[in-house]
């Protein structure tokens, strides 16, 4: 009689991407919601988890589902199973020191006007 797939049995999350920390490492925040204790009110509560990204497929505010793994690393217990749901329009850009110059006037940057000759 065979046994049933030791992956059924490994707990999956769904979170959101949010830093990327090197090659094929992320990490993964994991939203939840519980009642306080004494006041019952809900309080919104996360968990942060690092996440073994083989492909490096995922890119910061991606949705992703993670399943629990054998330890990678010090900190790496989870993998990325799939994208869920990627995310739109996030293409971050460094902005260099002369951009900010063009696009902020200072003293010695504004024009000014031509003197108006005064007439009598």
């Amino acid at each position: 009689m065979s046994t049933p797939s030791r992956h059924n049995r490994r707990k999956t999350l769904i979170g959101f991407v949010s830093s990327k920390m090197g090659d094929k490492s992320v990490k993964v925040t994991v939203p939840y919601k519980t009642p306080h204790p004494l006041y019952h009110k809900v309080i919104n509560r996360k968990t942060v988890l690092h996440v073994h990204d083989e492909k490096n497929e995922t890119k910061v505010g991606d949705k992703i589902e993670v399943m629990e793994t054998r330890p990678i690393s010090r900190l790496k217990r989870w993998r990325v199973i799939r994208v869920v749901e990627a995310s739109v329009g996030l293409d971050i850009v460094a902005v260099t020191e002369k951009d900010v110059a063009e696009a902020v006037p200072t003293k010695t940057t504004k024009k000014t006007s031509p003197a108006v000759p005064a007439s009598a």
